[in-house]
């Protein structure tokens, strides 16, 4: 009614009014349709656009539809899953920096160049795999390795098939050869026995110069509570051993108790792992373990330090191994490792050093390279999110405009309407970003007036707005694409003033007594 282009006698605003017209009646007619009422109600505008809707049966139920929109959705994904790998790898670097705290006596000072602490790359290993769906049970693994320490090294290259039997199993061939070790030939077996409880299976045939060495590997997992998960463990052949270990990850921490008795490894392991609720996704970690060949202890961290990245450090002290530090990136399914050995002697500096040396880096890259790359990445990625929606964003914007021109007429006789009985009267409305932080000061208000749309919305002296971004209301548009947003809204009800700030998405109810600006004193 407020469009109607009957309404309005002046050329412009009539003109006006027809496009805005146009566009309710194009709103009528998908929310007046149970089925695009439907699609919209689920998907919104994207389920509306996306192909394959004309092939679907009228009269369907708002159930059916979705379960058809995501049968058209796996349709596409199964089209793309035939051109997607999924690489993963591994890249580590053994790193001997025992020259550090461990120096030569003093009378091989003399020696050319041992002026300087010796740091050397003493071992490496480099690791890849890709996988190929052929069918949507089947999918073939191709994974290769490299590795070398002082000086000697070998490779191998291994093919798999794995094939996904039920809901409850898969099962996977393997092959492989290198040049240090011979063909290999192995079957892995994944079943789940209960809802509660798995097998895994791994038997594997290692030919070699010095004959045919079997493998077999079997692990049972039972859930033992809604957090807890118990495995026992049995592994003949290479290293036979047999090994227990519960594992219950009640959110946020995570804690892992297991035993060992094999040949010739044979140890007890307890380790706690917590994760803080931040952005940053902050994990602290610390172990113990120990066994016939030695005592270890490991504690570190590590922290989410961009979208796909996660960086990680821990320290490891331990008879007879002696002081480590180990480094690690994750950079979305690639791993980067850094393991650096500094002492053979359990000496009180090196820890020290493993362990606020990397603190003490840490906070100074992300002070002054990660956090400004960051803020940099972010703003170029605004810039850019603006710059393709700046088009629509102008029209979006002279579509508010037009319709708060339109409105002129309604707002005044509501306000007329609630002044004669004390109600809802919209002093000031703004919505968009507002800086409210004296640390962000540098940052630009960016906010628009909508006093006018809002005091069209009151009915009855009330104001009720859905858990919705406000950018689709009349006379709205987003005046900052990308950022966070805030409803302000300055009223007046019985006479009396009242504020209110909502975030974007959050549902409002006005008046309320909660708003009321106190005025004592």
């Amino acid at each position: 009614m407020l469009y109607h282009p009957d309404k309005h006698r002046d050329p412009e605003l009539k003109s006006q009014a027809e496009r805005l017209f146009n566009l309710v009646h194009q709103a009528y007619e998908v929310l007046s349709d149970p089925q695009t009422r439907a699609i919209y109600d689920i998907y919104g505008k994207r389920g509306l656009e996306m192909e394959g809707w004309e092939v679907v049966e009228r009269r369907r139920t708002p159930a059916e539809i979705r379960e058809e929109f995501e049968r058209l959705q796996r349709e596409r994904e199964d089209r793309r899953l035939q051109q997607r790998t999924n690489p993963k790898g591994t890249i580590s670097v053994g790193i001997d920096a025992t020259d550090l705290f461990d120096r030569y006596e003093e009378e091989y000072e003399d020696v050319s160049g041992s002026g300087f602490p010796q740091i050397e790359i003493n071992k490496m290993h480099i690791s890849q795999s890709i996988e190929a769906p052929l069918t949507a049970t089947d999918t073939a693994i191709l994974s290769g390795s490299l590795s070398t320490q002082n000086g000697n090294g070998g490779g191998s290259i291994n093919f798999a098939l794995r094939r996904v039997t039920s809901a409850k199993g898969w099962g996977e061939l393997e092959f492989g050869a290198g040049d240090l070790q011979g063909p290999l030939f192995g079957l892995k077996l994944f079943r789940n026995l209960t809802p509660r409880c798995f097998v895994t299976t791994n038997c594997a045939l290692q030919f070699s110069s010095r004959g045919i060495r079997p493998g077999l590997t079997t692990v049972l997992a039972r859930n033992l509570d809604k957090n807890t998960v118990g495995y026992l463990q049995w592994r003949w052949g290479i290293q036979s051993a047999m090994n227990t270990s519960i594992v219950r990850d009640p959110n946020p921490s995570h804690f892992t108790v297991a035993l060992q008795l094999g040949i010739p490894h044979s140890f007890a392991l307890i380790s706690y792992q917590h994760k803080f609720q931040d952005d940053d996704q902050t994990r602290v970690k610390g172990s113990l373990k120990a066994g016939f060949f030695g005592t270890v202890v490991e504690y570190g961290a590590e922290r989410k330090i961009s979208r796909h990245s996660v960086l990680g450090a821990a320290v490891s002290v331990g008879v007879p191994q002696g002081v480590s530090l180990k480094v690690k990136l994750n950079r979305a399914s690639q791993t980067y490792f850094f393991p650096i050995h500094l002492t053979d002697q359990l000496l009180p500096s090196a820890v020290f050093y493993a362990t606020v040396g990397p603190l003490v880096v840490y906070f100074a890259l992300h002070r002054l390279v990660i956090k400004p790359y960051l803020r940099a990445q972010k703003e170029k990625e605004l810039e850019k999110q603006r710059e393709s929606t700046a088009t629509d964003i102008l029209q979006k914007k002279q579509e508010a405009e037009a319709a708060v021109r339109l409105m002129q007429e309604s707002v005044r006789r509501i306000i007329e309407a609630e002044e004669s009985r004390m109600g809802l009267i919209i002093v000031n409305a703004w919505y968009g970003k507002f800086v409210n932080d004296k640390s962000k000061k540098s940052e630009k208000v960016k906010v628009i007036d909508v006093t006018v749309p809002l005091q069209c919305l009151v009915k009855d002296s009330k104001l009720i707005l859905t858990e919705a971004s406000k950018a689709g209301l009349p006379g709205f548009y987003d005046p900052c694409v990308g950022e966070e947003k805030n409803l302000k809204v300055l009223y007046q009800f019985r006479g009396v003033l009242h504020q209110v700030m909502a975030p974007d998405g959050e549902a409002l109810r006005i008046p309320k007594q909660s708003h009321r600006i106190d005025t004592d004193g």
